[in-house]
């Protein structure tokens, strides 16, 4: 799957884009890799607004895990931390806002779906730097293209949960997708400039401010402009950023 990330950037390959890699810009894709995020994607939000989140099942996962609960199980600001190879990264999960987003996040992360994968995706331009995670297929130190684009997902979507109301300031999560309405899967981005993507991303938690300056000392190597060399934009972070496990709650 694709995933688009950045508005008006030629969409990230992530999965076929950005689908495993992520999700947006380049296209914030599900699980794939990051294209870019502006599309003109409907914004209507789905989300759980009948009480009941549609995690539509695909296959495919990239490592085998159990489907969230359809009922979101938290709601209101659920703290987390990111225990990542330059440092623990304090979030803030918003699930009122995005009550389904958070339940699959919570869910993938208690099953150790996120442990020892690296973020395969790194945007550096002005307006568009993100960091894009969560494809456990993706090795940093992979000689073969298969192995380095950062396709995989977790064998399931997520409904989108937008408003088109949502801006991505520095310290935002938001999910990758593959530009197609609720394709959201695994891969997210978190944004550590603020950032014109367009408002196509579910937003659903942020970095504290001691987080967003860890992230951006990690960040200022830049990347190796793979994406860009295969004609998207960004590249494979120079400093990578592996997460060893997630603390929720």
């Amino acid at each position: 799957m694709r995933s688009r990330l950045l508005a008006g950037v030629p969409a990230l390959l992530l999965l076929a884009s950005l689908a495993a890699c992520g999700d947006d810009d380049t296209k914030a894709a599900d699980d794939s890799s990051t294209t870019d995020p502006s599309s003109d994607t409907t914004t209507e939000s789905t989300g759980a607004a009948s009480g009941s989140c549609d995690f539509v099942e695909t296959g495919g996962a990239a490592r085998e895990v159990k489907l969230p609960k359809a009922a979101p199980s938290r709601s209101g600001q659920v703290p987390a931390v990111l225990h990542t190879t330059v440092g623990d990264l304090k979030l803030t999960l918003d699930a009122d806002k995005a009550p389904c987003t958070v339940e699959s996040f919570a869910s993938l992360a208690e099953q150790g779906y996120y442990d020892n994968t690296s973020c395969h995706r790194q945007g550096n331009d002005p307006g568009f730097e993100f960091l894009q995670c969560g494809d456990p297929n993706f090795d940093p130190k992979a000689a073969t293209p298969g192995q380095e684009v950062g396709s995989g997902g977790p064998g399931y979507t997520i409904p989108d949960e937008i408003t088109g109301d949502e801006t991505y300031p520095a310290g935002t999560l938001a999910m990758a997708n593959t530009g197609a309405p609720n394709s959201g899967g695994g891969q997210f981005f978190i944004v550590f400039g603020d950032s014109g993507f367009s408002p196509a991303y579910t937003v659903w938690g942020k970095l504290d401010d001691a987080s967003l300056k860890t992230l951006l000392k990690a960040t200022a190597s830049g990347n190796d402009d793979y994406w860009t060399s295969i004609g998207s934009s960004g590249g494979r972070p120079n400093t990578p950023v592996t997460f060893k496990s997630i603390t929720i709650g």
